[in-house]
This record gives C-alpha cells, sequence and structure tokens, in this order.
C-alpha cells in the first residue's frame, strides 16, 4: 500500500462542471434534508459547480458494496470533474476492501471530505493522489445563514486554484451547533467567538511535507484495522503530521493512549511538524459551559504535549489550526505539500 513517489494532484474542476456528491459512509442527508439541500443550493449558485447525487448518497443503511460502488462510479466517469462527500459518519473503512484501487488510480480526481473520510483520504494517499481535508456538503456549505468566509474562501481555492494559499488563524470561530431538524436553526448565522490565534511549540525551523493524518480516533481506527498505513514508515519521514478530533468529544487520557500507540508504532517521530486542529468542545449530549470547554481543551492540549515530548520532543507543532470540527474549516492538501514556517509563524498550503 506504498504511495507513488511522485503524487498526482488531479486537475480541477472549473465553473459549470459536473461535482459527484457522495456518502461513503452514512446516508444522513435522508434524516437532515435542509443543510444537504442548501449545500447542494451553495455549490450550485455560489461555486458554480452542478452536483450529481448517486444511489446511496440519501439511503440510510446503505451497505458498504452499495457505497463503494458509487465511488467508482464517480471516479470512472469523466463527466465528473470532482468528488464531494455529504458528511461522515462512523462505517467508511467497511467501505474501503471494496474499493478497486487500479480503477481509482486510473482515473484521479479531487475528492473533498473529512471526519471519517479520513479513511478515503488516506486510501487516496496510498494511490498516489493528493486530496483534500474538508469541504464537506452538510457542515460547511449548509452552514446555517452564510458559510464561514474563511471556510467559503479556502474552499474556492482548493476547488478551482492552484498554488500556494497561506492559512490563517480564524477571526472567528464556533463549536455550538443548533439542530439540522428545526427549520428555524437556518434563519441566522450561528454565533461566534473571537479567534484565539495559533499556539507554536517549537517553531525554530522551516518545515515543508506532504501531509498525512486527519481524525484521530478514525485514524486509531485505521491503525487497530491495519489498513492504509504505509508498510514503510519512511513513507513519511520529514512529512505534516494533521490531527483533530470530533464531536465525539474523546477524553485526554485516549487522546494521548492513540497518539502512544502511534509512537510505539514509529509513527510519530517520522513527522517534522505536527498541526492540531482546534478541538470541538461542545456536543448535544456534552453541551459544555465555555469554562468547561476550556478546560477540555486545555487537557487535551496536555496530552498531545505529554506523548510528543515522550516519542517527538524535537517536532513543530501548532495547536488549534482550523480543518476540523470546529467552524470555520480551512481546506489542507491530503498527501499535498505542507509548509510550517516557524519563525514566521506561518502556515501554507499548496493547492
Amino acid at each position: 500500500m506504498t504511495s507513488l513517489t511522485s503524487p498526482t494532484c488531479p486537475p480541477k474542476p472549473s465553473p459549470g462542471d459536473r461535482i459527484a456528491v457522495i456518502s461513503p459512509s452514512s446516508g444522513l442527508p435522508a434524516l437532515f434534508p435542509l443543510p444537504y439541500e442548501l449545500g447542494l443550493d451553495r455549490l450550485r449558485k455560489e461555486y458554480g459547480l452542478e452536483p450529481v447525487e448517486y444511489p446511496a448518497t440519501r439511503v440510510m443503511g446503505s451497505t458498504p458494496r452499495e457505497r463503494a460502488d458509487d465511488i467508482h462510479a464517480a471516479f470512472s466517469d469523466p463527466g465528473i470533474k470532482a468528488v464531494v462527500a455529504s458528511i461522515g459518519g462512523d462505517d467508511q473503512i467497511t467501505v474501503l476492501p471494496y474499493l478497486d484501487r487500479e480503477l481509482i488510480r486510473a482515473n484521479p480526481k479531487p475528492f473533498f471530505g473529512m471526519s471519517d473520510n479520513t479513511n478515503l483520504l488516506a486510501f487516496l494517499r496510498t494511490c498516489g493522489i493528493v486530496a483534500f481535508h474538508g469541504g464537506s456538503v452538510m457542515c460547511e456549505l449548509g452552514r446555517p445563514g452564510a458559510m464561514h468566509p474563511q471556510t467559503a474562501e479556502s474552499l474556492r481555492a482548493a476547488l478551482f486554484t492552484s498554488g500556494p494559499y497561506e492559512l490563517r488563524p480564524a477571526e472567528r470561530w464556533r463549536d455550538v451547533d443548533r439542530d439540522w431538524a428545526d427549520p428555524a436553526t437556518f434563519d441566522a448565522e450561528p454565533e461566534t467567538r473571537p479567534g484565539t490565534g495559533w499556539t507554536w511549540v517549537n517553531p525554530d525551523r522551516v518545515i515543508e511535507g506532504r501531509s498525512w493524518g486527519g481524525c484521530l480516533e478514525i485514524l486509531g481506527w485505521l491503525l487497530m484495522a491495519d489498513r492504509e498505513i504505509a508498510r514503510d514508515l519512511s513513507e513519511y519521514d520529514g512529512d505534516v503530521l494533521l490531527l483533530e478530533t470530533s464531536e465525539g468529544m474523546p477524553s485526554a487520557t485516549e487522546v494521548f493512549c492513540t497518539l502512544r500507540n502511534m509512537g510505539e508504532r514509529g509513527l510519530l517521530g517520522r513527522f517534522s511538524a505536527l498541526l492540531m486542529g482546534r478541538p470541538k468542545t461542545w456536543s448535544f449530549e456534552q453541551p459544555n459551559p465555555p469554562e468547561e470547554g476550556a478546560r477540555y481543551a486545555a487537557d487535551q492540549r496536555e496530552a498531545v504535549l505529554r506523548a510528543m515530548r515522550t516519542y517527538a520532543p524535537g517536532t513543530t507543532i501548532v495547536f488549534d489550526v482550523d480543518f476540523g470540527h470546529t467552524d470555520p474549516q480551512l481546506v489542507i492538501p491530503y498527501g499535498g505539500i505542507v509548509r510550517v514556517d516557524g519563525p514566521a509563524r506561518r502556515i501554507t498550503v499548496t493547492y
């Protein structure tokens, strides 16, 4: 499963092109049509793209084979110029055994997704195809009121342009959600808080490498199943590790143990830099007030630092980069080039 030496950056779509919208994890558009339809509408009106649904996109309980068939159909259709996930879920790992690696490698296309789509992002990297972490239909495109301007700008650049793009700390952000089943949710934009900037550790060098990682919980599952991890770990030498946690809000102990186990496997020390996404500290199941959310985030940061001090003490780390389950969500090329300039405190990606 080792990646190609020179990764393929697929051709970008242009306004007017058709793009696939698929649900590789869960058919949640069937349960929550409001953010889904809003996201499709924005793809058409704000980005000039024509979304094309596939059979399992709005089906709850579709089989892994059916979801794999949609992936194959989307990648093999020459009239489809990009592939976008509707949302994540928790079952995409069961789709991986059905994927035709040679079919997808022969038909590279930009893929956008995050969360459980870490599975497909990692798969595409092993195929030598650069994909994009971020940009799902329901969460980012379907945001109530309007897309966050930093999300919208980043997604537009990733979709249509090539070359360097500098990430910026969020000017305002949020992690509190509203009920997607309530039409009133979509009458106004969600409340946001002032940005807090990034926190740098070991910012004494300039690093440039290909990215790998994603949602920490999903990476843990991939490691347990021994899927989409390079057999030769030197594949990751000098690269940039992307990690973020989901609305499942894993405990600091779980975060530490997952990173510890990655360290024991010999992974952590391979990477020259770690970008740690701003953690989500609120969920419907655990609606933390701001002070408890701040404690959760601080505990997670200390867990990450504890693991990194043990297994990769010299790694440059940047905390609270906005690419995970919080809002805004900056799109980051997965398997593409990320430049981390510690002395200048700048992060630049190559779209």
